[in-house]
């Protein structure tokens, strides 16, 4: 499918003009279809055994090989690790902060040899992108009026459908940027020149394709997710999907953790998909370590983590977009917040592009969990259970002090449930200060209770010292069994 110029719903008068013009060429293609064209045309899609016909989009991280100040080998890696991602089917491939320069240039940004060459890579870079199916997204410094940006370049098909400048750059410890860069607020101008082409510049930018429902996508870079407020909680707020994250983030003890805390918390908060790619092998020349960390999280889960320190790699991950749309409908305080925010978000400028999703089959790549709502990790798994265990013992407390019910009548099979119903009603009484005697078990052994459920119900109730009482259920249902004139009562 050919791929269509961006069109923009908010970008000022030459974006109105640029999308009412394609609005009427649409149409007007439209009006010259014949029915039966219109139906061939919406019948064309993936088929069945596609992913992205059921909801899916996936999505990969790049963590190339760098090399300080070498644009044309960086650009390389670049465009290896894109391919590959373009033949594992993703739509969308994330690389590293500062990719294409390398992130610790340091004064070397300010020379000019060093910009030349990031623009001359940057526009071979776009060449091949037109071979590159999905959209890719890399890290460039870019000037921009008197300031220079650390930027976040956004690339399908041969074209720039915009770029992000960092909002947040971090001065303390070992970062040094405001001596560099000028942050996104500093910006005087809404477009920018790159390879010749003006596209949308700022970081108030969102990207929805017109061919793959729920896939809207917005980009920050590093520090911006460190913020108290990430730019991408509006984003997602105004409909993005999938967050991007451009990150150099050097590698120092417990890091890691925090890393993956935040994206765990943003995706959870944003109800969304947190892609992240940190910068990895060769990025340094001084005594800094960087370690290739690369994460995917979708509404607070990890789909997919990189192995650090592990040199150049790509991860992929398949994302649930209607999950993530669903849940955003069913929670209502996400709704209520976009009401709160509703002026900041009419700002947001939007992109629409066609992105023109794999065909063929593309087989699910997703884990599925036998036993989704039970972790596998058996640490994990005891501190799950004690937890269940500790809030039916809370429930039940709170319920019979607030009734002043002193007693609980329960039937004990000799099962699992009626084991943990009978040991959370101990523990109540417990807690309650009254005798265990007052949980009143009764075991009711029928025509298929065994010797060994029986037995089982007996033992537990004498362990645990409750009132132990035992009805023959047998009787009175042989009695109802004749009064329905059941076989079964005349044996």
């Amino acid at each position: 499918m050919r791929h269509t110029s961006p069109c923009l719903d908010a970008f000022g008068p030459t974006g109105r003009a640029s999308a009412g013009r394609s609005g009427a060429l649409r149409r007007r293609a439209r009006a010259r279809e014949s029915p039966a064209q219109e139906r061939t045309s919406l019948a064309v899609g993936p088929p069945f055994d596609s992913l992205y016909r059921h909801g899916f989009a996936r999505v990969a991280v790049g963590i190339p090989a760098v090399r300080v100040a070498d644009p044309v080998f960086n650009e390389g890696r670049t465009a290896s690790l894109a391919r590959r991602a373009a033949e594992a089917r993703a739509v969308l491939t994330v690389f590293p902060e500062l990719g294409l320069s390398s992130y610790t240039a340091d004064d070397l940004f300010h020379q000019d040899a060093l910009q030349v060459a990031v623009e001359a890579s940057l526009a071979h870079l776009l060449d091949e992108s037109a071979r590159i199916p999905g959209v890719v997204v890399v890290g460039a410094p870019l000037r921009v009026g008197t300031g220079l940006f650390n930027c976040a370049i956004v690339m399908h098909r041969g074209e720039v459908l915009g770029v992000f400048p960092k909002s947040y750059l971090p001065s303390y410890r070992e970062f040094y940027e405001k001596r560099y860069f000028a942050a996104a607020r500093d910006a005087l101008a809404h477009e920018v020149s790159v390879s010749s082409r003006r596209v949308p510049f700022g970081n108030d930018l969102l990207f929805e394709a017109s061919d793959l429902e729920g896939f809207a996508f917005h980009v920050e870079i590093c520090e911006d997710l460190w913020s108290p407020i990430p730019p991408s909680s509006y984003a997602a707020l105004g409909g993005a999907t999938v967050l991007i994250n451009l990150s150099a983030s050097n590698a120092v003890v417990g890091k890691a953790d925090y890393r993956r805390q935040l994206c765990a918390s943003q995706s959870g908060r944003c109800i969304a998909a947190y892609v992240y790619a940190a910068a990895g092998h060769g990025e340094s020349t001084t005594d800094l370590a960087w370690d290739a960390h690369a994460l995917v999280y979708e509404n607070d889960d990890l789909m997919a983590e990189s192995e650090r320190f592990g040199g150049e790699q790509l991860v992929t991950a398949d994302i649930d977009l209607m999950r993530l749309v669903q849940d955003r409908m069913r929670m209502t305080t996400f709704a209520d917040t976009i009401h709160d925010h509703r002026e900041r978000l009419g700002r947001l400028r939007r992109v629409t592009f066609e992105l023109s999703v794999p065909q063929g089959a593309v087989p699910l790549e997703r884990e599925i969990q036998r036993f989704p709502y039970v972790p596998s990790n058996r640490a994990r798994r005891n501190e799950r259970c004690a937890e269940v265990y500790r809030i039916q013992v809370e429930g039940l407390t709170t319920r019979l002090a607030a009734t002043g019910i002193d007693k609980a009548v329960i039937g004990v099979s000799g099962g699992l449930d009626s084991t943990q119903a009978l040991i959370v009603a101990t523990k109540s009484m417990d807690l309650l200060g009254l005798p265990r005697t007052n949980a009143l078990a009764y075991t009711m052994p029928g025509f298929a209770t065994t010797v060994r459920t029986l037995t089982n119900a007996r033992r537990l109730m004498e362990a645990l010292g409750v009132h132990a009482g035992e009805i023959d259920i047998r009787p009175s249902l042989t009695q109802m069994l004749k009064g329905l004139d059941h076989p079964a009562a005349r044996g």
